[in-house]
């Protein structure tokens, strides 16, 4: 289990709104500062504009840090995840994590993993896993029907219970239902507030142990002991490989944290609840992962 942070622990770092916007280079060093594993570059159209010089150096930076990076896009569209790959390549990461948008699936269940299974020899060739995140756009149901037609340990599931809240799905069921494939986990509390007035509710993020999600439950169901392997080598990166296997997903922290009013305080914010969130991934990992399974 590594633990790391993604673009969106760090959302109101690089948005217009600060006149310092913190570039992939720092996004990098500040993970590493904050003694992660793992950085996962997530829809930030930033790395789509980068040539293979940039992204070179990126990999390398990563690299001299003690970091691993990970990539995330949306959309299932062919050519679009061929260019993710490109750069996921580039950047010499083993996940690329992706949605299924509503569209995706207008043809059915069906279209959608024939579409996917296509790209499994490049996804093969290339060592990497494919992620679909658990998104409101798409029942949880359909996406695992999906995975499951695709039928391969190249392609998984993101985890993230709080996105289905808005499709009416309870984030326990989620996570019980995608725990046995999920490859990535995306790691963020969630609350509803009333709006001023008592008139409806607001549905966005929490400080970690303050909202609705069970994070005993979410991690507990994810790294459990999982089946024996026998010793081998297994194509999924998010699964030991030796003996009793537990399922190793990156855990990336991830935000919906909303503006507070002014920059200083916002980013103050967004840093402790990462803080926040980091210490509780690790004081679980410490209590109830051996040391074997760490990594």
């Amino acid at each position: 289990m590594k633990i790391g942070i993604g673009s969106y622990a760090l959302f109101w770092e690089f948005q217009d709104a600060n006149p310092s916007p913190l570039s992939p280079e720092g996004m990098i060093d500040r993970a590493a500062h904050l003694g992660c594993e793992v950085f996962q570059f997530c829809d930030d159209p930033r790395i789509e504009q980068c040539d293979e010089v940039a992204l070179q150096r990126l990999r390398e930076r990563a690299e001299i840090l003690g970091l691993e990076l990970e990539l995330g896009t949306r959309g299932i569209d062919p050519e679009h995840l061929g260019r993710h790959l490109d750069i996921a390549e580039a950047l010499g990461t083993r996940l690329l994590r992706s949605m299924i948008p509503a569209e995706g699936i207008t043809d059915g269940p069906d279209a959608a993993a024939e579409m996917l299974r296509g790209l499994l020899p490049r996804l093969e060739a290339a060592g990497i896993t494919l992620a679909l995140e658990t998104y409101e756009q798409v029942p949880t149901s359909t996406l695992l029907q999906i995975i499951d037609a695709v039928g391969s340990p190249r392609v998984g599931v993101c985890l993230d219970p709080a996105n289905c809240v808005a499709g009416l799905e309870h984030p326990q069921q989620v996570i019980t239902s995608c725990a046995p494939r999920t490859v990535n986990l995306h790691v963020k509390d969630f609350a509803f507030a009333r709006q001023a007035g008592w008139v409806g509710f607001v549905y966005s993020g929490a400080p970690l142990g303050e909202g609705l999600l069970d994070l005993d439950l979410e991690l507990g169901a994810v790294y459990g002991a999982g089946a024996p392997s026998a010793g081998k080598r297994s194509a999924d990166p998010g699964r030991a490989t030796t003996g009793t296997a537990r399922r190793t997903p990156r855990a990336i922290v991830e935000h919906w944290l909303p503006w507070q009013g002014d920059l200083e305080t916002t980013l103050a914010t967004e840093r402790a609840w990462t803080d926040r969130t980091l210490t509780a991934l690790r004081a679980w990992r410490a209590e109830h992962l051996p040391p074997s399974d760490l990594g």
